[in-house]
């Protein structure tokens, strides 16, 4: 097997930009022409090729089907590709990072997505290093065995796993965070890869998974809750899964009438609850305090130091498994893709 063909996939967002010299706009170019905006592509030791949405979206505008067009592109090149970088709009890059990881089941090629914060054709752009090393990234095997076979997130030179992601900062190069995990890779004068951070290579065969559950909410518990607004939310007709985003170790307010609605919720309507931080850094423990312990003895799912992009995308993928209600919470509870710690 050659290790020298890449699929870049333009979905849209700041980094196919350039500006219209009649107009002064910014406009999508055109990415069969990546190589007159990015000359540096020329040098690097790869083959690559370029598929572009038809319709190049914000990415404030993501949705499930999008991902599932992904996924449709990946399982229909996988055979004949090394890796894949996937051109993405910032803002909800980390959830389109997740969903993949999980609906990419047995991945055994990188998949890495990235963007930037200035437009392409922009002086200071940040674009062309992030493509540059992303490419790289994919391209990175040793003997027939990727060093990568995981989703990733390559910003302003870390790799970062994709579910583990968060964006942090919307005006800095380095837009991106991991809180709980350290990066899987370190671009300076050399491209260092953190090997023992990475996921092996799977055993089973690849399987793409193209059905994703849209029946979710999520609910930042915040002082001023009140029974109406929790009422409203778990009586939402079809609402399959509630995640909330509680305080600290994951406690929340201990009020009889917003534990008797959650106990409500998932004992009698069979809604999931999950219980996650509100803090970037750290893991929930809700066996600490009183206030964590009535969530658990309600059956909550134990999120422990999940991101809300990760926890919403697994259940996402979870619930659309059919799977029964205990095995659901087994599945959550547990690392899928890397996206948890023990």
């Amino acid at each position: 097997m050659t290790t020298n063909k890449i699929l870049m996939i333009y979905t849209g967002g700041t980094i196919g930009m350039h500006k219209d010299l009649k107009t002064g706009t910014l406009v999508p170019f055109d990415f069969s022409n990546l190589i007159n905006q990015i000359p540096e592509l020329q040098l690097i030791d790869k083959q690559i090729e370029t598929i572009s949405f038809k319709d190049p979206i914000d990415s404030s505008n993501i949705r499930p089907q999008h991902w599932i067009k992904l996924v449709e592109i990946i399982e229909k090149h996988y055979d004949y590709y090394d890796g894949f970088v996937i051109l993405h709009g910032s803002d909800t890059m980390a959830y389109t990072a997740s969903a993949l990881s999980f609906m990419l089941e047995n991945l055994g090629k990188p998949v890495i997505l990235t963007g930037s914060q200035l437009p392409i054709g922009d002086l200071r752009t940040d674009a062309k290093e992030n493509i540059i090393t992303s490419i790289q990234i994919a391209g990175s095997y040793e003997g027939d065995l990727p060093i990568v076979p995981e989703v990733g997130i390559y910003f302003e030179f870390k790799l970062l796993r994709g579910n583990r992601t968060i964006k942090a900062s919307s005006e800095h190069f380095n837009a991106f965070d991991s809180p709980n995990y350290l990066p899987l890779a370190q671009s300076g004068v050399n491209l260092k890869f953190f090997k023992e951070r990475i996921l092996p290579v799977p055993d089973g065969i690849f399987n793409a998974h193209k059905q994703l559950s849209e029946e979710i909410m999520v609910l930042k518990v915040h002082p001023g809750i009140t029974k109406t607004h929790l009422s409203y939310i778990i009586n939402i007709p079809g609402l399959k899964a509630l995640i909330l985003e509680t305080y600290g170790s994951g406690n929340a307010l201990t009020e009889p009438w917003f534990i008797d609605l959650l106990k409500q919720a998932t004992q009698e309507k069979g809604i999931h609850l999950i219980n996650i931080t509100q803090c970037q850094y750290g893991s929930i423990a809700p066996e600490k305090y009183e206030t964590g312990r009535q969530l658990m003895s309600i059956g909550t799912f134990n999120g422990k130091d999940l991101t809300t992009e990760a926890a919403l995308t697994k259940m996402m993928y979870l619930i659309s498994k059919k799977l029964s209600k205990k095995a659901i919470k087994k599945a959550f509870e547990r690392p899928l893709r890397g996206e948890m710690n023990v």
